[in-house]
């Protein structure tokens, strides 16, 4: 088998099992678990693969039909392409043995089957526009992952998933026109649609068409603006996250968004260059678009009461900071840009994994109604906080390291205002992630107060300090399969922001093939 061929191997096989698992899988039962799980792990092995290759080998472009790069589909399989396509397979395993006991309590038995039709999709999706080369395979594996993600909001069948589904639909419609006019524009005044060969023309033309260029990077922009959810194109995004299933919030905030800031970067890096974008002033731009959205983002959250609203608000603002690292144009700026794509994937899907082992196992999403969960729920309140201090930036977890790279780059670019937007959105985090936890393991619960005052003889002159007794940690009674995706994730949070190296050095390698 040739190795090379693994990329296109692997999105044959998720093509497969979208369309075989629901003919074979009658009930979900054990054999239908293990056949989605070991499709899924043939294509972590295969990831893994391509990554131990490339890292060992170099990177390589793989032509599809051996057509030429110039007319045909094109694959370009490096460092960046390599490790971010290991990431997002890795993490939506863990999502989905997670999903194999909460989905039951989410939708219907007889959905089952084409939920996971649609993640093999959606992963399929992900992956296409993470390996292409190619600006209009970019476009057609955008609209497979904007119609999969329409579909995996919407299979809830409520009134507030086809709500969020439809606005998600529209917006997401016009985002992908506005990038194929874009696309289109630029194929007119270069004649190609290959990432490679625009980027060898574009230094030729920009100056003779930069009305037209101008236009078609505004248009891709604002197009993957909508679909990434950079504020303020990010109005779809709190409704369609947190009235998901819990494992589609997971994936479309940890995952999904993270996919079209990669197209993003492929825009602005691999089809325009750094001469075209500085003399163009878009970084500038995208800055000040960054600042707004960390604090904003920040500000809507604190507001919110639905502990998933709140989760999908928080996404807005940590899109921000990644927005900021891209906006530098710098080694050190990408670097840390592409350190917190993995950095709040990991926090994220604990965080929505944590808040979604709550409402299983609870039935509460309201924040206010979280008092003392701690105690009842001490694993998952673990991994909930601990995903939470690394949004603020707590030492010891990676969403420091994160931020500690991120305040070196806009310091190294000469721009220290980026720093204190830094420091004011991580104030805002702590404003609404620190409340939280402290409701959950220094007070007590409404249900158990209600209790110890029936079983006191005298009800009626309750004191303060027989409420505010404290009270026995339980062990939670949450599935394993739960448990176990839920505590991988946080450790990894925690090993990455001891070691953040093990992740940096690679992608130190991938941003040396954008700058």
């Amino acid at each position: 088998m040739d190795s090379m061929q693994f990329p296109l191997y692997i999105l044959l096989l998720l093509v497969m099992a979208a369309v075989i698992v629901p003919i074979l899988m009658k009930e979900f039962d054990r054999k239908s678990k293990v056949m989605i799980l070991g499709t899924l792990a043939i294509a972590w092995g295969m990831s893994l693969y391509i990554l131990v290759g490339v890292l060992q080998s170099g990177a390589y472009l793989y032509d599809i039909g051996n057509w030429g790069a110039k007319i045909g589909i094109q694959f370009n399989i490096d460092e960046f392409s390599a490790f971010m396509s290991f990431f997002i397979v890795s993490l939506t395993i863990l999502i989905v043995i997670y999903s194999i006991k909460d989905i039951e309590h989410e939708i219907y038995r007889k959905q089952i089957a084409g939920y996971y039709s649609l993640v093999f999709l959606l992963l399929m999706g992900m992956l296409g526009i993470t390996f292409t080369n190619d600006l209009f395979n970019t476009y057609v594996f955008m609209e497979i992952l904007a119609i999969t993600s329409c579909a995996i909001i919407s299979i809830k069948r409520k009134k507030e998933n086809y709500m969020a589904a439809f606005r998600y639909l529209i917006l997401n419609t016009l985002g992908s026109l506005s990038f194929l006019f874009g696309l289109a524009l630029l194929y007119m005044v270069t004649g190609y649609l290959n990432m490679g060969e625009v980027y060898n023309t574009i230094s030729d033309v920009w100056q003779l068409y930069p009305r037209n260029i101008l236009l078609a990077l505004g248009l891709m922009l604002t197009g993957l603006g909508i679909k990434a959810a950079i504020f303020p194109l990010h109005i779809w995004l709190p409704d369609a996250h947190s009235s998901a299933p819990t494992p589609s919030s997971a994936l479309l905030s940890s995952l999904v968004v993270k996919v079209y800031i990669f197209t993003l970067i492929k825009v602005l890096y691999r089809v325009l260059g750094e001469e075209v974008i500085t003399g163009l002033g878009v970084s500038t731009y995208l800055g000040y678009l960054a600042a707004i959205g960390m604090i904003m983002g920040s500000v809507f959250a604190i507001g919110q009461k639905d502990i998933k609203r709140m989760l999908a608000y928080s996404s807005v603002a940590q899109i921000g900071y990644i927005i900021l690292g891209v906006s530098l144009t710098s080694t050190q700026g990408l670097s840390a840009a592409l350190f917190h794509v993995t950095s709040h994937g990991l926090m994220k899907t604990a965080l929505f994994l944590s808040a979604g082992s709550i409402i299983y196992y609870k039935g509460k999403r309201d924040i206010r109604e979280l008092n003392g969960i701690g105690y009842e729920m001490p694993i998952t309140m673990a991994v909930f906080t601990i995903a939470a201090l690394g949004m603020i930036g707590i030492p010891g977890t990676n969403g420091f390291m994160s931020k500690w790279y991120l305040s070196f780059a806009v310091l190294e670019a000469g721009q220290p205002f980026y720093l204190v937007v830094i420091l004011i959105s991580s104030f805002l985090n702590a404003m609404y992630y620190l409340p939280i936890i402290i409701n959950a393991f220094f007070k007590q619960g409404i249900d158990n107060k209600e209790k110890e005052v029936s079983n006191s003889s005298e009800s009626m002159f309750v004191t303060e300090e027989i409420l505010d007794n404290k009270q026995e940690m339980n062990v939670e009674g949450l599935p394993k399969l739960m448990l176990i995706p839920m505590s991988i994730i946080a450790s990894l949070s925690i090993i990455l922001g001891f070691f953040p190296q093990l992740v940096m050095n690679i992608i130190e390698l991938a941003v040396n093939t954008f700058l």
